[in-house]
């Protein structure tokens, strides 16, 4: 009895940690709806006064970007502002050809009147980080506007963002993030609906109660004052942005964030690409934790439940961890309920958690109807979205665990970048891509077998017990075998 012990505890305690996010989660549900009542009554630049019009730098931090250099440009230029209060620095550490297409690129845009600039390094030191570190030391904006190469701003984004810095407290406006190709896979659409749900129920639910949110590493503005006040970028994480955001707000800086605007920009569309970027995300999200736990701890000037709320939001990631040792000890705990009478009541109790399921249904329709509709074929449809978002979740659940415990072991790794597509349509084709993965990785293998594994725990349903079978885990391990088969069988030939 002393495995199925063990098998037991491990297996409670991952219940519990998933339902306690659950009522994280459910907590800022609670203050999204209430933030929709309050009325926005923060000070702003008057921009129609040319003397509140502040200077801006705008930094393109790019890496190899050769399909989407041009478009990122020339969507940048035609941004609705003084040409002569903002300057535009292209941090390229490129090395292929793109380098050169760039560079002529922008010197026709200097031709035409324009402040740019093109910052190469000779080397990556720092990555991203090191990147708009280098740029920093020569901006002359007050305000640092990022944006990614996937990212497509609409003309008047100056003017929605830059007002708000009125308030001298304000460190950073952070946008809500767009999908200009939501719809061109099941790929696609999954990310979009995880996105989504932090882009409003998280980041919305966070900052109208003053608890520590992030700058999501693009479309967003810093006040350059903040940004060194807080120590400046860093490259020992993988999210930089992350680490910079919890630094200066345990400094005190205030982040605003606006969902009413929504800066559009490029989903992967290959698994490979969603893989590498999320494991990024993961990683870097459990090396924050690590290096924030103590800070977030230690600092007197921010309230338990904010402290509460941070420590959860650092341990995102560790989710997926929890996830992983739920679905692989659900097939012995299944036989273990089975074996064991006396232990009646420990499953019954135990049967309670699967509220933690129906938490994040209720929080996602919640995020859902507002953008897609509430009538009855939107909940349809919403329903099919989020078994199938979740099952395909858990399909990545390998791969981010592994994330996650490199990051809280503090296994260092190199920034790899989310090769891009310029895909916005289902006819645009990203067959022909020299930036993407070619061989999938060994945890592919393992992907697979944990498809065959859970398969096992659908067939276990009908044999376990002496009443004909136990059918009570059998759609979570459905879910699980759906999950890993996507992935498994699109890392191996990606077509989604």
């Amino acid at each position: 009895m002393f495995l199925e012990s063990i098998i037991i505890i491990i297996y409670s305690t991952a219940l519990i940690l998933i339902f306690m996010y659950a009522l994280a989660q459910l907590n800022l549900l609670f203050n999204y709806i209430n933030a929709n009542k309050t009325k926005n009554d923060s000070p702003e630049f008057d921009l129609t006064n040319p003397n509140e019009i502040p200077f801006v730098t705008i930094q393109l931090p790019v890496f190899n970007e050769m399909y989407v250099m041009e478009r990122l440009l020339d969507n940048i230029v035609k941004l609705d502002y003084p040409i002569n209060k903002f300057e535009i620095q292209v941090l390229d550490d490129s090395t292929d050809e793109s380098l050169k297409s760039t560079s002529k690129k922008i010197d026709l845009l200097q031709k035409k009147g324009y402040d740019i600039k093109h910052i190469t390094r000779k080397n990556r030191s720092g990555f991203k980080a090191g990147a708009l570190k280098e740029g920093l030391k020569i901006a002359k904006g007050e305000f640092v506007a990022i944006f990614d190469a996937d990212f497509l701003p609409k003309s008047d984004w100056l003017k929605k963002t830059i007002p708000f810095f009125k308030d001298n407290k304000i460190g950073v406006v952070q946008t809500r993030w767009g999908h200009i190709n939501r719809n061109y896979s099941i790929l696609t659409k999954v990310q979009a609906f995880a996105l989504d749900a932090h882009f409003t129920l998280e980041q919305v639910g966070r900052n109208s109660k003053g608890h520590f949110i992030n700058f999501n590493g693009t479309a967003g503005v810093w006040r350059k004052k903040c940004i060194m006040d807080a120590g400046n970028w860093e490259g020992d994480t993988l999210t930089e942005d992350l680490d910079l955001s919890y630094r200066a707000q345990l400094k005190n800086w205030k982040f605003k964030y606006l969902e009413d605007v929504e800066t559009p920009a490029e989903l992967p569309v290959v698994i490979s690409a969603a893989r590498s970027q999320q494991f990024r995300w993961n990683k870097g999200g459990a090396e924050n934790f690590r290096k924030m736990i103590s800070r977030l701890f230690e600092n007197k000037n921010i309230s338990l439940k904010t402290k509460v709320h941070g420590i959860l939001h650092l341990l995102n990631s560790t989710m997926f961890l929890n996830v992983l040792i739920v679905g692989i000890l659900s097939i012995p705990m299944l036989y273990i309920k089975n074996e064991y009478s006396h232990l009646k009541a420990y499953f019954f109790v135990m049967s309670f958690f699967v509220t933690s399921t129906l938490i994040f249904f209720i929080c996602y329709w919640y995020m859902y109807k507002k953008s897609h509709g509430n009538t009855f074929k939107d909940f349809v449809q919403y329903v099919v979205m989020f078994f199938t978002f979740f099952s395909i979740a858990m399909g990545f659940s390998l791969q981010n665990s592994i994330a996650v415990i490199e990051g809280h072991i503090g296994k260092r790794s190199e920034f790899v970048r989310t090769p891009k597509f310029n895909i916005s349509s289902i006819s645009d084709s990203w067959k022909n891509n020299k930036y993407l993965r070619k061989k999938p990785s060994l945890n592919v293998i393992l992907e697979g077998l944990l498809m065959v594994y859970f398969a096992f725990g659908m067939y276990s349903a009908f044999i376990v017990g002496d009443q004909g079978g136990d059918f009570g885990l059998f759609p979570f391990h459905l879910m699980l075998f759906l999950g890993f088969g996507f992935v498994f069988f699109n890392s191996l030939k990606p077509r989604v």
